[in-house]
């Protein structure tokens, strides 16, 4: 998962970010509500943690910034000294999926992450052999994607970009989220290569409005595959 961690102790941050990378996720921090609302507007996160006391713009204030402007149902897990039961209350009330109070314990906070991936994307199951798109299908097993039943041609990282956008149907994703998740968090590489990966999927497996889907690039944010009704012809 690709987490967005508000805390201003660095202590506590170095901390937190060490675990959740020992587990698999990916960890950006920020030290002021502003700047993760910031980049919030143009970058995907599967899950946001919040203090709840930092400079600025509190985490408070973060979330209700969050429920209003981010559509999709992005979970958020508040990490906060505070715990007076108006406190929780509230945040809950705001709109948080759940609720640690400091100090944390690792196999806690790493626990109540999964059960809020789990909750909050249950369809993102990884253990498939066979994922069925109607004229498209993947075949996890032996990495192959098939349109009308043949095999497409697909080089290793067009493979798994088409997985990966298939997986997330609906979902608008950051070009940084894409090069996270399909080449890697140290990879050095410009976000042009999500273009042109892209542009080439979108023609090879024909994800066009004639047969069904939309593959849109949004301004200065990513792109968002979807399902349409297919044009009549």
């Amino acid at each position: 998962m690709r987490i967005a961690l508000l805390e201003d102790e660095q202590d506590q941050a170095d901390l937190v970010c060490a675990w959740l990378k020992a587990a698999g996720h990916s960890c950006h921090v920020y030290t002021l509500g502003k700047d993760l609302v910031r980049e919030a507007q143009r970058e995907t996160f599967d899950l946001f943690l919040l203090d709840w006391e930092v400079p600025g713009m509190s985490g408070a204030e973060v979330l209700i910034w969050i429920r209003a402007n981010i559509a999709e149902p992005v979970p958020v897990l508040f990490v906060t000294a505070r715990q007076r039961e108006e406190d929780i209350v509230h945040a809950l009330s705001s709109g948080a999926d759940d609720y640690m109070v400091k100090p944390l314990g690792k196999l806690e906070l790493l626990a109540r992450i999964d059960a809020l991936a789990r909750r909050t994307r249950p369809s993102a199951s990884q253990g498939e052999d066979v994922l069925d798109y109607g004229r498209l299908s993947v075949d996890c097993r032996n990495r192959q994607v098939r349109l009308d039943g043949e095999g497409v041609a697909m080089t290793q990282k067009d493979y798994e970009l088409a997985v990966f956008l298939l997986r997330n149907i609906g979902r608008l994703l950051s070009r940084g989220y894409i090069l996270e998740a399909v080449w890697g968090q140290s990879a050095d590489i410009n976000t042009r290569t999500v273009d042109t990966h892209v542009s080439r999927i979108r023609g090879k497996l024909q994800l066009t409005p004639e047969n069904g889907w939309r593959l849109s690039a949004v301004y200065q944010h990513g792109y968002r595959l979807e399902r349409v009704a297919p044009a009549a012809r």
